[in-house]
C-alpha cells in the first residue's frame, strides 16, 4: 500500500490525528485485549510496577519512577515506545515533528498557508520519537528547550522572529516520549522552564515568549531519598507528574536469577563447553540478596541487580581462564572461583561506616554466608556421615583454583560417601561439574563446622 505523500492525500486516507497520550492509550487497550506482553525483558514487576504503568497510561498521566540504582527505571521508560504507532506522518522538513493537520511551529504554519493540501509529508518511525536526558547541574534551558540561533539572526531575521530559534531536546521530541533521568539533579531554574512546557505550554527564550503547545508524554526517574527528603524538586513540578511509581529490586531469587540469565554478556562459541551448576548461580544471587539486608552496607544507595550480573560474568570468566590454562575443554565454576567476585562487588556497594570496615572482608563474609545458605537448602550435614567418618580417620582432601578436574575425580574415587554429593548435584560424567560438586560439598561441611580448612601454598586442605 502506497503511503500518503501530501497533507491532502493524508486527509483523504482518513488518517485519525491523535495526541501521543491518546495514541499510547489506544495501543495499550489493543494489547490488553489481545493478551500481548507489554514489556519484554522486564522481570519481577508483573504484579507490582507494570499494573501501575498501565493505569497511568490509561489515565493519560505523566510518570515519575522512584527507585534505587539498577531497578530498570530507564528500561521501563524506553519500553514505552512499544506502545506508539509504528510510524506517524509529520510535515516534511519540520524540526519538531509537526502534525500535518495542526502545525505549531511558525515555519510549518507558513508552509501550510502557502501550499495547503499540497504540503509534503514524511513518515516518522517510533524509535525516533523517544528523547532522553540525564539531569546534570550544567544543563541549560538551551539544551532542553532552545536558544536563539546567531546564524539565523545574521541572515537578516529579527530577534523577535520565532524562526530564529534553534530548538532543544524537548521540542524535537514533540509527539513522542521524553525521559529525564535523575530529575532532582536538575537546577531549580531549569525545573521552572520544564514546568512551563508541561503546564503552561509556553517558552521564554532570551525574553521572547513563544507559544509552543508541545505534545509529549513525560517520564522522569529519581532516587527516593533525593526526590522525597531533600527538597530538591519544586513543588509545582512534583504535582504535575500524575503517577509516582515505586520500583524495587527482585523480590525472589528466581526473578533475580532470571534477570542474570537474560542480561549477562554472551560471546560467540570459543570451543569450550561451559556449564554453570544451578547451585553456583544460586550462590551469586544469594550473595546479592544478603548484601541488600546487610547492616554493614548502605541500603540508601542500594545494591543493584548489576552486582549479580557482573558477579556471574566474573565467576564464569575465572572458570574459563583455568580451563584454558589447564587445556580442559569442559568449564564449570567452583567455590574457589568465588574469590573473583570481590572485584565485581566491591565497586558497587557503599559501606555504612566508611573507614571502619574493609570492603574485601565484608564481601568475603557475604560469600561464605551465601555458600552456607545454598548448601543447607540442598543438604543436611548428616547426609555426609560416611564421608565425615573418613575425615575422622585421617582423610585430607586438597582443592585449588588451579587444580585439574581429573585430580578431583582421583581424590573422590578414594573416598567413601563423596558419590552422594556428585549424584545429587547432577555432576556425573562431566569432570568439571564433578570438581565443582566436590568443592561445594566440602565448603558446605566446613561452613557447618564439620570440617577444618587450612590454606597452604595456594591450595586449601580440608581435614577432620
Amino acid at each position: 500500500m502506497v503511503k500518503p505523500g501530501t497533507v491532502g492525500e493524508l486527509r483523504q486516507s482518513g488518517y485519525p490525528s491523535r495526541s501521543v497520550k491518546e495514541e499510547l492509550r489506544h495501543n495499550l487497550i489493543r494489547k490488553l485485549e489481545s493478551g500481548e506482553r507489554l514489556f519484554d525483558g522486564i522481570v519481577g514487576y508483573e504484579e507490582s510496577v507494570i499494573p501501575q504503568i498501565e493505569n497511568a497510561v490509561l489515565s493519560g498521566q505523566d510518570i515519575v519512577f522512584l527507585g534505587e540504582r539498577g531497578q530498570a527505571k530507564t528500561r521501563l521508560a524506553r519500553s514505552l515506545i512499544n506502545l506508539l504507532d509504528d510510524e506517524i506522518p509529520v510535515l516534511a522538513g519540520c524540526e519538531i515533528n509537526d502534525d500535518p493537520f495542526a502545525p505549531i511551529c511558525q515555519a510549518c504554519r507558513q508552509t501550510i498557508g502557502e501550499l495547503g493540501d499540497r504540503a509534503p509529508i514524511s513518515w516518522l518511525p517510533r524509535d525516533r520519537r523517544y528523547g532522553e536526558k540525564l539531569a546534570t547541574p550544567d544543563i541549560t534551558i538551551a539544551d532542553l528547550i532552545g536558544e536563539v540561533d546567531p546564524i539565523r539572526v545574521a541572515e537578516g531575521r529579527y530577534l523577535a522572529d520565532e524562526l530564529t530559534i534553534h530548538y532543544g531536546l524537548l521540542p524535537r521530541t514533540n509527539r513522542g516520549v521524553f525521559t529525564i533521568n535523575e530529575l532532582p539533579d536538575l537546577a531549580e531554574r531549569i525545573q521552572v522552564g520544564l514546568l512551563n512546557i508541561m503546564e503552561e505550554r509556553d517558552v521564554q527564550i532570551r525574553g521572547y515568549k513563544v507559544r509552543l503547545p508541545l505534545d509529549l508524554f513525560m517520564v522522569a526517574s529519581a532516587n527516593p531519598e533525593d526526590y522525597t527528603n531533600r527538597g530538591r524538586i519544586i513543588t509545582p513540578l512534583k504535582d504535575r507528574f500524575g503517577s509516582q511509581i515505586r520500583t524495587h529490586y527482585p523480590r525472589t531469587a528466581e526473578h533475580e536469577s532470571g534477570i542474570v540469565e537474560q542480561e549477562h554478556t554472551r560471546f560467540a562459541a570459543d570451543g569450550y563447553e561451559t556449564t554453570v551448576p544451578d547451585y553456583m548461580r544460586e550462590i551469586v544471587v544469594e550473595l546479592t540478596h544478603l548484601a541488600r539486608r546487610s547492616s554493614e552496607i548502605s541500603q540508601r544507595s542500594g545494591v543493584s541487580v548489576r552486582v549479580s550480573i557482573c558477579n556471574y560474568e566474573n565467576l564464569v570468566s575465572n572458570a574459563l581462564k583455568r580451563a584454558i590454562r589447564l587445556r580442559e575443554k569442559q568449564v564449570a565454576p567452583r567455590v574457589s572461583d568465588l574469590n573473583a567476585l570481590v572485584a565485581s562487588t566491591a565497586g558497587k556497594i557503599e559501606l555504612e561506616a566508611v573507614g571502619e570496615s574493609d570492603e574485601e572482608k565484608v564481601v568475603d563474609k557475604l560469600i561464605q554466608r551465601a555458600v552456607l545458605n545454598v548448601f543447607n537448602r540442598h543438604f543436611a550435614p548428616s547426609d555426609f556421615d560416611e564421608l565425615l567418618r573418613s575425615f575422622e580417620n585421617g582423610l585430607k582432601i586438597e582443592v585449588a583454583d588451579s587444580m585439574p578436574s581429573l585430580e578431583y575425580i582421583r581424590q573422590a574415587a578414594e573416598v567413601g560417601g563423596m558419590g552422594r554429593a556428585v549424584e545429587s548435584l547432577d555432576a556425573q560424567g562431566n569432570p568439571a561439574l564433578v570438581a565443582s560438586a566436590i568443592e561445594f560439598a566440602l565448603e558446605g561441611l566446613h561452613l557447618n563446622r564439620k570440617l577444618n580448612k587450612d590454606r597452604a601454598a595456594g591450595r586449601f586442605r580440608y581435614r577432620g
